[in-house]
């Protein structure tokens, strides 16, 4: 892999700092204050974005779904309707934006039909993500690729020929794609990460890591095996309602994550033998034969 993909002012690619993504998602269960909170720890522990869902109810919720009754932190109600409740309308995304740009946090979506890709292109939005459910849906991949925009495709619930077929229909310029497992939460045993290098052998692109696992260690363990991009779902308590905060990042996991990705980008170094200045003294010390 030797390409690059510019998000924003950012440029992300092999041996570049890890770009870092907190996934809010549907985590903010229609409460704006909660996005707001969620963007204030991006933005104190050095996350580099934050995303968001976009969905259009009527289009993305089969007609056979609208009428289920189902919990909600509203109480009982229709699941078309707890669709609409989470979905935030062009007043309030105004209000994210201009949130996300004071706290200097880039923000961008996953948009789930092409109503919502038209919606989101109101904002100029730096990028699209495409989700994995999305991945055979060659109607929105036109569409996305459509904007002229950079495209981020998670490859989760997906053969590797379905990959290709994305990848076809969308075309590697200005791509990245994420290796993931749609299972929330995510045994280690199905996180499958060398698959990252399976991708990087195979397109010639970026490859991130999308992970909904628990804990952090095999999201350094990602990092480590070339991903140049990690996404996480975050939330303010994985007690909250909601579907997706189990396999969420808390926000002391979340400084915890960025630090230790931090560290890992030194420590792996450029891979060139050398004797540090560090070291001199002990050579003299312990070594008994010189080299001449």
């Amino acid at each position: 892999m030797t390409s690059t993909i510019k998000i924003g002012e950012t440029e992300i690619g092999s041996g570049l700092p890890t770009y870092i993504v907190g996934e809010i998602g549907i985590n903010h269960n229609g409460d704006i204050d909660v996005v707001k909170k969620l963007v204030d720890v991006a933005a104190k522990t050095g996350l580099n974005a934050v995303k968001f869902q976009k969905r259009t109810p009527e289009l993305c919720v089969p007609r056979d779904q609208w009428d289920i009754e189902r919990d909600t932190p509203w109480g009982v109600m229709k699941y078309i309707d707890y669709r609409y409740k989470v979905e935030f309308d062009e007043s309030e995304y105004r209000e994210i934006a201009d949130y996300c740009d004071s706290k200097g946090v880039d923000w961008f979506a996953s948009p789930w039909d092409e109503e919502a890709v038209e919606f989101l292109e109101k904002f100029d939005t730096l990028c699209y993500k495409i989700a994995s459910a999305s991945v055979t849906d060659m109607t929105l991949l036109a569409k996305v690729r459509s904007t002229g925009r950079p495209v981020i495709m998670s490859s989760g619930m997906s053969t590797m020929d379905e990959i290709r077929a994305g990848v076809n229909a969308l075309g590697t310029d200005n791509l990245l794609i994420c290796h993931s497992t749609s299972a929330y939460p995510c045994e280690p045993s199905e996180l499958n990460l060398n698959m990252i290098g399976t991708l990087s052998r195979e397109f010639d692109v970026p490859i991130g890591y999308s992970g909904h696992e628990t804990g952090l260690s095999t999201t350094l363990a990602a990092t480590v095996l070339g991903a140049c991009l990690v996404e996480r779902h975050i939330t303010l308590d994985r007690a909250m309602w909601g579907s997706d905060q189990s396999a969420s990042i808390e926000p002391q996991g979340v400084a915890q994550l960025v630090r230790d990705i931090r560290v890992v980008e030194l420590a792996l170094g450029d891979g060139v033998k050398k004797v540090y200045d560090s070291e001199l003294g002990m050579l003299q010390k312990l070594r008994r034969s010189p080299t001449e």
